[in-house]
């Protein structure tokens, strides 16, 4: 009998899916910039309920026009409760603690994403980390790391982990278990179905936070700029982002998956050089390399677990 995991495997060939992954990946690295500029504007529980509440609403016609309107068994809603959870903490951490610490901290601390996760994926899915995979982890997170202290050995050393840091290193151990918990509780209903109820849900606890401060905001005093932030935030960096991570993670697995997130250093410098006047730094190359060795590692070893 095929596990319902096969069905998106069988049904989207793998290079699109890389191809997607790339593109989930350059939406991720421009919510860091778009953070911070606007993570001043509002409290974080607040935006980050706008955020879900937008791009559940602008979801929710798609939804169920294509699969029509049925609520999930409690049991479902229950999964897609607890899928909710490590999301709304990561993000309410991340906006939180950029208001404290700096986005080149915030990077660094983000590369431990892929080793947690395939950690966690050892405990939840039950699955072994290869000699290979954790040689690729180890050289993507290095690699990352190179590339977001800018090959400079020293401002590693002086990194200082203040308040704003361990929060977001708080909120990166939550979002480490999303992919694998995907894939656990994952049972064949349509894909579009699991984004929708997992940011309803998120949607729901990001009320509740902000409760408090809904009443004391003056909405006609908030700068354009951070409700403009907050559309695209919606839309790309929520909406889009987890349909195809939650895609990815079916198709591929958890860890290769979040191998991709060593990317996220690499895409904000491509995109510097594309919104700005810099240039590429050459001291930049060697964990550009370390990357792209890390990603052949791990995703040969998931492409060949897929055929066994």
């Amino acid at each position: 009998m095929n596990s319902p995991h096969s069905h998106y495997s069988s049904t989207y060939p793998r290079s699109l899916i890389h191809l997607l992954m790339l593109l989930m990946v350059a939406l991720i690295a421009s919510s860091f910039p778009v953070g911070a500029l606007i993570t001043s504007g509002l409290p974080p529980e607040v935006m980050m309920f706008l955020r879900f509440l937008l791009a559940a609403l602008m979801f929710a016609p798609y939804v169920f026009i294509k699969n029509g309107w049925h609520l999930p068994g409690p049991r479902k809603l229950a999964g897609y409760a607890a899928l909710s959870v490590p999301l709304v903490v990561f993000f309410w951490c991340m906006f939180e603690a950029l208001r404290y610490t700096s986005a080149l901290n915030t990077g660094a601390i983000y590369t431990i994403v892929p080793a947690i996760t395939a950690l966690y994926v050892f405990f939840i899915n039950r699955e072994k980390t290869s000699k290979q995979r954790a040689t690729g982890l180890l050289a993507g997170t290095l690699g990352a790391l190179w590339i977001v202290f800018r090959g400079d050995i020293n401002n590693l050393l002086q990194l200082e982990l203040n308040y704003g840091d361990l929060l977001f290193l708080l909120g990166c151990l939550f979002m480490a278990a999303y992919n694998p918990m995907i894939k656990k509780f994952y049972s064949g209903e349509a894909m579009e179905t699991m984004t929708f109820w997992v940011i309803s849900f998120g949607t729901l606890w990001l009320l509740l936070l902000s409760l408090p401060a809904l009443n004391q905001i003056e909405w006609r005093t908030v700068d354009n700029h951070v409700y403009l932030g907050i559309i695209y935030l919606a839309i790309f960096t929520t909406l889009i982002s987890f349909f195809l991570l939650q895609l990815g993670t079916l198709v591929l697995g958890p860890t290769p998956v979040a191998a991709y997130s060593f990317l996220t250093p690499v895409f904000v410098v491509i995109l510097n050089l594309f919104t700005s006047s810099a240039t590429l730094q050459w001291q930049l190359l060697p964990g550009i390399a370390l990357v792209l060795i890390a990603m052949i590692l791990v995703q040969r070893e998931g492409y060949s677990l897929q055929k066994a």
